[in-house]
Formats: structure tokens, C-alpha cells, sequence
């Protein structure tokens, strides 16, 4: 097995929530040496965020910070801003997520850490970047993807749109991160200095329209809400069986035909298989009315195992509308390894998503739990040429903050 990509590779993780986190977590799999830095007392906010555990931990904070070391350090003490100084100029990379120039005042900012730290790879997430008339602003994945035209465009015509339920716009933002930070790490080998990548939700979310954006410059239409398919694409959609829901993607002529074959063979109207009106994707989008007149009662008559069954025989792209429980328990997903099991001190066995690297000669499996607050300060602390009396000092003086755990 080769060495993990980014080992050697030591990140400042000074973020808190969700996008910086989550780039955290991502650059440890690879192997880099993560260390998180929190403020004293209650840390990152995501420690009290959803499945709330204890005092100190949830859920959230311990699947986006798996597999770092934590430090907690009270900058307002001389020796708190030294022992950050001592640790960005050690650092490869810093990843941070405030709104842009909140850490200046920390002494924290990009020009004055590249001061010290040429070949430092500095990564700002925010939710409109630092540049542009609404740099200031505040902002979150959901401002984001109100802004970005993607909500707009989900859920039942005339109603308002839906909430996603799950952070679309961290996520895919912190991804992003993950990519660039690695660019320029790469991009350092050459030019020998690292440079400020500035990250902004709505960008990444702007970003992800495949095709709404050429839709309007180029046709001069405007995405609407369809519900629970695209009439653009008939027959792609969401499906109401006799049992659950499932999804049928028919689009395709070829696949199409034999749905339809299928369909007549089994109880559908006569001819329904060889009607040429929708043999062409823009003849089945003309005629989307009558096409759904027949496949949703045909889709409601029967349980989700017997349709899926049916469309897999004629290999038909089909699934099942599944709640989580079923997708913690799906073969496939076990056979990817894409639920990560980790035994934590206190809480004993952990189940949490894995990250979807896969390496043919590395594991990129995360097996140690997240930290305690401020768990790592006396060995970074040391790591960084300070003495023992120093670092007893500055744990007694609550410079170095922790939580005593019983």
C-alpha cells in the first residue's frame, strides 16, 4: 500500500459548522495532519448542532471532524496569538469559513500569514466570496440556494419551493475547496509559494447549473417547477407504486421502447408500445400528458419490488425512493464501505457516512474519532518548540483551553 496522498501535509482547520469542516475532514482522509482550532469554552457551534450527545459532542461535530487533532487557544492572551502564529508559520495549508476580514483582526488574515508563510495555501469559504457588492453580507447554504436559482426551480407548481434537507451548498463548496487547495499545493512545487483561494457558496451553486443558464441565454426560457418529473425529459421522474415511491428514467428512445413494450405487455392499452407519436425524446415531451395517463396507474397497481423487477429484466434505470434505514442496510452501499464504523471512548460503536475517495493502493478510511475540545494542545504545543513548563503554564492559565473529561 502506498503512503495516503497528502501525509506531511500539515492544515490549520481554524472553521466551524459545516464547509470548512468538512474540508477538514476531507484533506485527513487524504492524509494530511489536521489539526482544529477552536475558541475556548464552547468551541465550534456544530459541537451543539443536531443529535446533541453530550455537553461537548453531536453527531454533526463528529462525523465532519473525524480523524483530526484539537486545540483550543485563547487568542487574547500574548502567548495564544504566539502559539497560532508558531502553528500557521509550521502550516501548509489554513482553511478558514468567516465572513471575509473577521480574522484580520485576529492577526489571522491572508497577507499578514503569508507574510510569515510564503507557501502557505490560504482557503476563505463565505457565502459570497471576498470581492463583489455583497462580500459583506452574511450568508449561509440556504441564502445561497435561494439566490442561486436552483430552489426555484424543485417542487410542486404553485407552491413554495421545498427545503433540499441536506446542505447542498456547504457540501459542494467544500469539495471545491478540497480540489483547489489540492491544485495549488501543486501548483506550490513549482512557484515554491502558496496563494489565497476564496471560496463563495452562491459561486459553487451558480456553478452547478447544467442546463437552466443556457436555457434562458440561449432560448430565453425560464425553468419552472415540474413537480415530480421534467417535461423536458420524458420520461424522467418520481413515481407513486401500490407500496412506495421509486424513480423511472426512460428518457433514452431505446429505453423508452422497451418501457413501453413492457407497459402493453402487462395489462397496458393496446398499441401503447408501438405508438410512434413517442419514439423521439420531442414527440414523448409533446405528448407527456397522455404518456403519464398511462404510466402512473400502471406504476400505482403494483408494489415498488415488482415494477423494479420488471424494468431490471428489461434493463430500465429504476430505484427505490429509500428512507435512510434502507440505505444504511443496502448491499451496495456495504459493499462500499460507505458507512464507516469508529469506537469512541464515551459512546462507545459510531456508525457515520464515509467520504467516497477510492484508491486503488490507499485506504482513505477515517478511523480515529473527532477530538475532545482542545485534546491535542500539549502535543502540537511541543510540536511547536514549546517547553514543558511553558505549555504547564499556559493549560494552568486556560491559554491552552481543555475540558478535564471524568
Amino acid at each position: 500500500m502506498q503512503a495516503r496522498p497528502l501525509e506531511g501535509i500539515r492544515v490549520v482547520d481554524y472553521s466551524h459548522f459545516l464547509a470548512g469542516p468538512y474540508v477538514g475532514r476531507c484533506l485527513a482522509a487524504l492524509g494530511a495532519e489536521v489539526i482544529k482550532v477552536e475558541r475556548p469554552g464552547g468551541g465550534d457551534a456544530g459541537r451543539q448542532h443536531a443529535t446533541v450527545l453530550d455537553d461537548e459532542q453531536s453527531g454533526y461535530f463528529l462525523q465532519l471532524n473525524m480523524g483530526k487533532r484539537g486545540v483550543s487557544v485563547n487568542m487574547r492572551d500574548a502567548r495564544g496569538k504566539e502559539f497560532m502564529q508558531r502553528l500557521c508559520d509550521s502550516a501548509d495549508v489554513f482553511v478558514e469559513n468567516y465572513r471575509p476580514g473577521a480574522l484580520n483582526k485576529l492577526g489571522l488574515g491572508y497577507d499578514e500569514l503569508s507574510a510569515r508563510n510564503p507557501g502557505l495555501v490560504y482557503c476563505s469559504i463565505s457565502a459570497y466570496g471576498h470581492t463583489g457588492p455583497d462580500a459583506h453580507r452574511a450568508g449561509f447554504g440556504l441564502i445561497a440556494e435561494a439566490k442561486s436559482g436552483i430552489m426555484q426551480m424543485i417542487g410542486t407548481p404553485g407552491e413554495p419551493p421545498p427545503l433540499m434537507r441536506i446542505s447542498l451548498g456547504d457540501m459542494y463548496t467544500g469539495i471545491h475547496a478540497v480540489a483547489a487547495i489540492n491544485a495549488a499545493l501543486l501548483g506550490r512545487v513549482k512557484s515554491g509559494r502558496g496563494q489565497h483561494i476564496d471560496m463563495a457558496l452562491y459561486d459553487t451553486l451558480v456553478s452547478m447549473h447544467e442546463y437552466a443558464v443556457q436555457c434562458y441565454t440561449m432560448q430565453g426560457i425560464l425553468p419552472e417547477q415540474t413537480g415530480h418529473d421534467m417535461p423536458t425529459s420524458t420520461l424522467y421522474g418520481v413515481f407513486r407504486a401500490a407500496d412506495g415511491d421509486l424513480v423511472i428514467a426512460a428518457q433514452v428512445d431505446e429505453a423508452w421502447k422497451r418501457f413501453a413494450a413492457l407497459i402493453e405487455a402487462h395489462g397496458g392499452p393496446d398499441g401503447f408500445g408501438t405508438d410512434t407519436r413517442f419514439h423521439t425524446l420531442a414527440g414523448r415531451n409533446a405528448n407527456r400528458l397522455d404518456i403519464l395517463s398511462v404510466v402512473k396507474p400502471w406504476v400505482a397497481s403494483r408494489p415498488v419490488a415488482q415494477v423494479l423487477a420488471l424494468l431490471d429484466g428489461i434493463d430500465v434505470p429504476c430505484a427505490k425512493v429509500q428512507r435512510i434505514d434502507e440505505v444504511l442496510a443496502d448491499p451496495q452501499i456495504v459493499a462500499r464501505g460507505m458507512v464507516v464504523e469508529q469506537e469512541h471512548p464515551r459512546y462507545g460503536k459510531l456508525r457515520l457516512p464515509n467520504l467516497p475517495f477510492r484508491f486503488s493502493d490507499c485506504d482513505t478510511t477515517i478511523r480515529e474519532v473527532a477530538p475532545d475540545l482542545g485534546q491535542h494542545n500539549a502535543e502540537v504545543a511541543q510540536s511547536l518548540g514549546f517547553g514543558a513548563a511553558e505549555i504547564d503554564a499556559m493549560q494552568t492559565d486556560g491559554v491552552l483551553y481543555s475540558k478535564v473529561r471524568p
